[in-house]
């Protein structure tokens, strides 16, 4: 593949991002002003699903900023956003299930997140270091020697395989996301906490913010592929 044509991929990557990111905030917005049946807030929809799945002894807290809900494994704490927190909306008790959804993985030993939480340490490290080992392996390669060359080419390797973990990461965040979301869904349906005219809206919130981890994860696969291109051209 030509580094052209890889720069033509990444365009379409690109755009479904950006795309993702209105959706997700388009279908908050808009079921963040329809009222959860019950009058659940997304912390009591949270904590609801998490007793009736024996996990009464995690925290839920509120935390700044705007959907920066998630889950915490190592101190085991459901971290609800202002918006999610203490508003009994459609979009706040989909979001807080989602979250608690996650718990529930982490209780139950849901093999992809348990992957996914041990190589967060190695990715975090990889994704920092990854562009700037091929950046400088290339500018080793550029200089013509020979001695330069060969170290060029080890270091750019070694960013390209730190990339690849970058993806690998992506790859296993999809599943664990979408799982979180089904058991949402399901547990929301089992325990009342919507009715049945309000999971569609449940379902498009959910559905809204699946997409955006779906555009991560080609736009990083896109960019990979650019940096075989570049690799390809040296």
């Amino acid at each position: 593949m030509g580094y052209y044509t890889s720069m033509i991929l990444l365009i379409p990557a690109i755009i479904l991002s950006v795309i993702a990111s209105t959706r997700v905030q388009t279908a908050f917005k808009k079921y963040s002003e329809v009222a959860d049946m019950r009058g659940l807030t997304g912390a009591q929809a949270a904590r609801l699903m998490l007793d009736s799945n024996g996990l009464n002894d995690i925290q839920i807290n509120k935390i700044a900023g705007t959907l920066t809900d998630n889950y915490d494994p190592r101190s085991r704490t459901l971290n609800l956003s202002q918006g999610v927190c203490d508003i009994a909306s459609i979009s706040a008790v989909s979001v807080a299930c989602h979250e608690a959804g996650h718990a529930l993985q982490h209780a139950f030993g849901y093999a992809p997140l348990r992957i996914r939480n041990n190589i967060v340490p190695l990715v975090s490290l990889a994704s920092r270091l990854s562009w700037i080992l091929i950046m400088v392996g290339i500018m080793l390669l550029a200089s013509g020697s020979a001695q330069y060359g060969y170290l060029g080419d080890t270091i750019f390797n070694v960013g390209v395989l730190a990339f690849v973990a970058v993806v690998v990461f992506h790859l296993i965040t999809l599943p664990v996301e979408l799982d979180a979301s089904n058991r949402a869904i399901n547990q929301m349906q089992t325990l009342n906490i919507v009715d049945g005219s309000e999971v569609a809206g449940a379902k498009k919130v959910l559905s809204a913010a699946a997409l955006t981890y779906i555009a991560a994860l080609l736009v990083s696969i896109a960019n990979l592929l650019r940096i075989l291109a570049i690799r390809g051209r040296r």
